[in-house]
């Protein structure tokens, strides 16, 4: 495989992140993940951690160096991570159930699977164009499709925010899966919150994706996002792929590809921002909460992650 990637999360102008991401890889296979937490104070975030950390130690239990089922394997990891968050509140017993949205995509193969609960989206751009993108699990989008509203009301609809499928609470998610994507040379993967979509219309976004440099515009991109969200602008977090399985002569490669072709089988690289450690999150919490909070969402995940 060979691609570059770029990952971020913003805190806009909220007093904590809830937002959590993460990217993992084996020699042939890649996963993203994105979660968007709810529920107040750190619960949100601790369910969006809950979220990541499930998804990316099964992947590194499992990808050896390919997932053999990739849906079903996208698909069984939500429900544990789901399981974990309710185990969680439980076991604490919380009035309020934490609950995150999740999506995550596969690739393998030159192919992309991908599946989703809630408004967390991702799209599959090619050519300045949007080639495929998650369906929100929200109110919005089910007026949107009864033809109640126009796309223009949606973006400043009051129940824009409201969604009807999620990891945690008592409820089942409505998990949705894709259809298997092949994916070319150039394409780009992205998976972002709504404090980033929220803010661009599919167009913008694909346009914008259309310039090759990935690690120069999607921080232009965040940055924009950022500054128009203004005094109310919500977390945004990101993770893109620009898939660049192609052959590239000897001393030609962007220093900023990933190769995985050398990697040994068993391998992993992970990137997951660990709980309360991203200086950019200003947690609220004590160094004492922080490390009480990272024992328990490792309680959480432990007999889903055997």
């Amino acid at each position: 495989m060979k691609f570059t990637i770029y990952q971020e999360s913003r805190l806009g102008r909220r007093k904590n992140n809830e937002d959590r991401m993460a990217h993992s890889y084996s020699r042939d296979a890649l996963l993203l993940v994105i979660a968007d937490g709810m529920g107040g104070h750190y619960y949100g975030e601790i369910a969006a951690q809950i979220a990541v950390q499930c998804m990316t130690e099964a992947f590194q239990r499992e990808a050896n160096p390919r997932i053999s089922d990739p849906f079903s394997f996208i698909n069984r990891t939500m429900i544990n991570a789901h399981c974990a968050i309710f185990d969680f509140t439980s076991t604490h017993k919380l009035l309020d159930s934490p609950r995150t949205t999740c999506t995550a995509c596969l690739i393998q193969d030159n192919i992309a699977y991908w599946a989703h609960a809630g408004d967390s989206r991702l799209y599959v751009i090619r050519g300045g164009k949007v080639l495929a993108r998650t369906r929100d699990h929200s109110r919005v989008q089910l007026l949107l499709d009864q033809g109640m509203i126009s796309p223009s009301q949606a973006h400043s609809h009051p129940d824009r925010n409201k969604i009807y499928s999620c990891l945690g609470g008592l409820q089942d998610p409505k998990i949705e899966l894709s259809r298997k994507t092949p994916l070319e040379s150039g394409d780009v993967v992205l998976l972002c919150t709504d404090g980033l979509w929220g803010l661009y219309s599919d167009e913008m976004l694909a346009t914008a994706l259309k310039n090759e440099n990935l690690m120069k515009v999607v921080p232009e991109i965040m940055e924009k996002a950022d500054a128009q969200g203004g005094s109310s602008a919500d977390n945004l977090s990101v993770v893109a792929v620009r898939w660049e399985d192609n052959y590239v002569e000897p001393g030609s490669e962007d220093a900023s590809s990933v190769h995985t072709q050398s990697m040994p089988l068993g391998a992993f690289t992970t990137r997951i921002d660990q709980f309360g450690r991203n200086p950019k999150y200003k947690s609220e919490l004590s160094d004492e909460e922080i490390e009480r909070a990272i024992d328990e969402i490792r309680t959480a995940i432990q007999k889903y992650t055997k």
